[in-house]
């Protein structure tokens, strides 16, 4: 049993140990491109979709790639199965017994009477449908960056503006999209 829970706790690790969040991502991008030209980054991953010319002769281009989306399956609980009573009857029987009063000889018989109830009750256990926790749904996945050059259309800034999840186990769609993986 130690070893089954070591061997899982290693493999978790492992796994988040290889996920890239969008601070190590941006350090890696920004280590990458800083000094490059810009129109290599556009040849590589697709032109912008927007530039801003700045008054000191530099440029904003917006940038977003990677668009893609994932489906999120819904989630369900299954709640305690729960009993019903659907029958409950009851029955009364009455029984007479017939003994003679001794004292009493000339008048009738004097009988007792014995009344027995029975109650029998029909219970069905009751089986429960799944509640829906979350409805499904479908996600939209992406990285989008500022890009910053200067005049002579070398980068001098870039960082990440809005940077989903990634597809897989990464925290960063930068990281998939740019393979901006920290060296570990």
């Amino acid at each position: 049993m130690k070893f089954r829970l070591a061997a899982i706790v290693a493999i978790a690790g492992a796994i988040l140990a290889g996920c890239t969040t969008t601070e190590e991502a941006q350090q890696v991008i920004q280590s990458r491109w800083i000094g490059q030209p810009v129109e290599v980054f556009f040849t590589q991953y697709g032109p912008p979709y927007a530039e801003y010319p700045m008054a000191s002769g530099a440029t904003i281009y917006s940038w977003r790639g990677g668009d893609t989306t994932r489906y999120i399956a819904p989630t369900y609980a299954t709640p305690a199965e729960s009993e019903q009573v659907i029958k409950k009857t009851t029955t009364k029987t009455t029984t007479e017994t017939g003994k003679k009063n001794k004292k009493d000889k000339d008048k009738k018989k004097k009988k007792d009477k014995k009344v027995t109830e029975t109650t029998t009750t029909t219970t069905v256990v009751v089986p429960q449908q799944p509640q829906m926790i979350s409805p499904p749904r479908y996600e939209d996945l992406f990285c989008e960056l500022q890009i910053t050059a200067d005049t002579s259309s070398r980068i001098i800034a870039i960082r990440a503006t809005n940077d989903t999840d990634g597809e897989g186990l990464s925290f960063s769609r930068c990281a998939e999209v740019l393979n901006a993986h920290p060296q570990k």
